[in-house]
């Protein structure tokens, strides 16, 4: 994939993000939601760092077992059940982020929900990648 990140410089500036990724390759993957779920099924974390790092990698693992690599996401959603408490990590997780899938971002949005399917998942993430 060649993505090409879009950041039109009349939007706010796009901090851990970008605004628009279009992305031309042969083979799309659909990522489903991934918490901090350990390979036994139990959440593990207690933090919304800790459990950001862990569904994340949860994530990435799905990616590459359909042959991606972090460059090919073109879209992720994260799903936190406190919002508040996902800015207040925001410069935490920006530096998971960057430690396990590097510095070009895919689109992104962050939306708030009153709970996910296991109660004690904080955070979840899903995505889609364009490989070539």
């Amino acid at each position: 994939m060649s993505p090409e990140r879009i950041n039109p410089p009349e939007l706010s500036p796009a901090t851990g993000f970008s605004h628009a990724v279009v992305a031309t390759g042969s083979r799309l993957v659909f990522l489903a939601g991934q918490t901090a779920l350990d390979g036994a099924g139990k959440v593990v974390g207690e933090s919304l760092p800790q459990q950001f790092e862990r569904a994340l990698t949860n994530l990435l693992a799905a990616l590459a077992a359909a042959g991606g690599a972090p460059a090919d996401l073109a879209r992720v959603t994260v799903y936190a059940v406190d919002v508040a408490d996902y800015r207040a990590s925001a410069a935490e997780l920006g530096r998971i982020w960057r430690r396990l899938a590097g510095r070009e971002y895919p689109a992104m949005a962050v939306v708030g929900v009153v709970r996910l399917w296991d109660e004690a998942a904080l955070v979840e993430m899903d995505g889609l990648a364009v490989l070539p």
